[in-house]
């Protein structure tokens, strides 16, 4: 009896009408979080550690003490937070290569772009979402040529209970390519723009950090894939090389090509994979239906353009099969026929060009290519090598350097991050606006280069408003020399809608675009006398790098950055920065 007097007071009823109401307040809320991701925490410890490879150990930075270092796993929609800590006298900075960052400029790592360094002693906590995004991408130092060694693996699966768009694998394998160097990284560059000329090579390449067999005393350090038969193997391909574009491939098996860039493709067979610094590629394996009376080598070595010296060098590795011996075996220690792969030669730049044609968008219902139909903004852009004056504290020959720049610009870092200028609204002295949409003049950008080679120096980035839509065409020029440069943009997808051999020609090549399906990346390989033309939507306000992926190139300056303008709505406008930000 009291109880029904209770539930009809009216103070119930009022505190069951504000339960109700509050209950269809949050329930929009409950619905969204079901469907967004989890916060997914991870610690990076950057320290010295000791590590031995062809006869001869060196103590290197690394992440956690790992080399490759550890594995970034996350699912669409996840938070991230990662919180390194500086533990060495090297000042870091950690890039998320190929997350967008969508208004969180400030977790994207470049050195002076984005971020001051992370100091010796300091932490800084890279937060950050990812949205809209799945598959394999890799983190590296973001600073001078640390990323020689401070680099690892992103695999971002679908949202739960969403399948690949291929067959499900029975395993997936993540693959680093690196190069292994004998002497200090940094001794290296420093020397190299001392005196104005280009660096030594490295002395191997390396396949999650083991350089295999073909090198001195490298037996022991060589990658072993044990794999059953009749089963299909996801190799997660990432190129962490600082200045090598490499060649890939399987002896025996056929690889068919899934992803890259973390966008799903129109699968296609290949027997070997390119993959520029910068990129990443995910590959189905599909192993022999019985296990064969082999062993078999993966190998990888470089693909170069220019005459510039390099490492020619081949890392390799073995694909074991799992074998059920009988009782009556007697084979047990019987050593299985090697077999290895037939690589392109160095220079098969026809090789290289018809392989990045084959890269195609799904371009489905599921998976669209959004690509933006209408330009707003249309850019011209010479990317190369040029010549510079030396300063009177280098060593130049003949008072020249060598120079890396894009519509005869060359990138010259600031003191004071671009992103924190841009937000503060503190350019003057920082930045200027006035980059060139255009060469500064027309010449025979494949053919003889002109007499005048020196470029010009600046800190100057191209500013857009908020959704502009982007056309920018990426010419290689045969100044110096012809050269495939890997383009790599930080903060958006784009689509190549447009690549060629030769000098670009705006009259009949546009004509040609492929605005159906075209490859969505976010690192592209220039061809070496030839152009890219690319299509992007400026949708993500920030400071945004653009620079080629080949690090001696990056040190010369072949580098810029665009600025977008926030927009007028709330979720269109860069985030403030973090507390811990560092200081320069």
């Amino acid at each position: 009896m009291a109880s029904s007097n209770l539930s009809s007071s009216p103070a119930f009823l009022k505190a069951l009408v504000f339960a109700f109401c509050t209950f269809l307040w949050v329930l929009p809320d409950l619905a969204f979080a079901k469907h967004t991701g989890i916060t997914r925490h991870y610690k990076f410890d950057i320290k010295l550690q000791n590590v031995t490879r062809l006869c001869q150990t060196k103590s290197i930075l690394t992440v956690n003490g790992k080399f490759p270092g550890p594995r970034i796993i996350a699912r669409e929609g996840d938070r991230l937070l990662i919180k390194v800590a500086n533990h060495v006298q090297n000042n870091i900075t950690i890039h998320w290569h190929g997350v967008r960052q969508l208004r969180t400029g400030w977790a994207d790592g470049p050195a002076y772009i984005t971020q001051c360094p992370i100091q010796t002693g300091q932490t800084y906590l890279y937060n950050f979402t990812v949205t809209g995004q799945r598959g394999t991408l890799f983190w590296h130092a973001h600073i001078s040529w640390l990323r020689a060694t401070i680099h690892g693996p992103i695999v971002i699966l679908p949202k739960r209970h969403v399948p690949y768009p291929f067959p499900q694998p029975f395993k997936e394998v993540p693959i680093i390519f690196g190069e292994w160097w004998k002497a200090d990284t940094e001794t290296v560059i420093n020397q190299a723009m001392q005196a104005g000329s280009g660096p030594n090579v490295s002395d191997a390449y390396t396949i999650n950090g083991l350089p295999g067999p073909l090198y001195n005393c490298s037996a022991k350090d060589t990658f072993k894939l044990k794999v059953k038969p009749g089963k299909t193997y996801l190799l997660r391909l990432i190129n962490a090389a600082l200045n090598n574009e490499l060649f890939f491939s399987v002896a025996n098996h056929s690889l068919t090509v899934v992803e890259s860039d973390a966008v799903y493709v129109k699968p296609f067979t290949t027997q070997i994979v390119l993959i520029t610094p910068g990129q990443t590629t995910n590959v189905l394996l599909r192993t022999k239906p019985k296990a064969p009376n082999a062993t078999f080598v993966i190998a990888a070595r470089p693909y170069v353009s220019g005459p510039a010296a390099f490492d020619n060098s081949t890392t390799t590795g073995l694909i074991e099969y799992e074998r059920v011996l009988g009782p009556n075996d007697n084979n047990k220690n019987k050593k299985l026929p090697l077999l290895k792969p037939r690589l392109p030669r160095f220079n098969d730049t026809s090789f290289s060009f018809k392989y990045n044609q084959k890269i195609r968008s799904l371009a489905n219902a599921k998976f669209p290519a959004n690509v933006p139909r209408a330009v707003s903004k249309k850019f011209f852009f010479t990317m190369g090598l040029g010549l510079g004056s030396c300063s009177t504290s280098q060593t130049c020959t003949n008072n020249t350097r060598l120079l890396g720049a894009f519509n005869n610009v060359s990138f010259v870092q600031p003191n004071t991050a671009l992103l924190q200028a841009h937000f503060f609204n503190k350019t003057k002295g920082v930045y200027t606006t006035d980059f060139p949409t255009n060469p500064p003049f027309k010449f025979n950008y494949t053919g003889k280069p002109p007499n005048n080679s020196m470029v010009t120096t600046g800190t100057k980035v191209v500013q857009l408003a908020y959704n502009t839509s982007v056309e920018l065409v990426l010419q290689d020029t045969s100044i110096i020399a012809p050269e495939s440069h890997p383009l790599h943009l930080h903060g958006f997808n784009f689509f190549v809608v447009g690549m060629g051999i030769g000098n670009f020609d705006p009259k009949k090549d546009p004509t040609k675009f492929n605005l159906v399906d075209p490859a969505e990346k976010n690192t592209v390989g220039v061809p070496a006398g030839g152009w890219v033309a690319i299509r992007f939507l400026g949708d993500n306000p920030g400071v945004w790098f653009m620079h080629c992926h080949l690090e001696v190139h990056t040190s010369w300056g072949l580098k810029m950055a665009w600025v977008v303008l926030d927009g007028k709505k709330p979720n269109q406008k860069l985030l403030p920065p973090p507390s811990d930000l560092p200081k320069c």
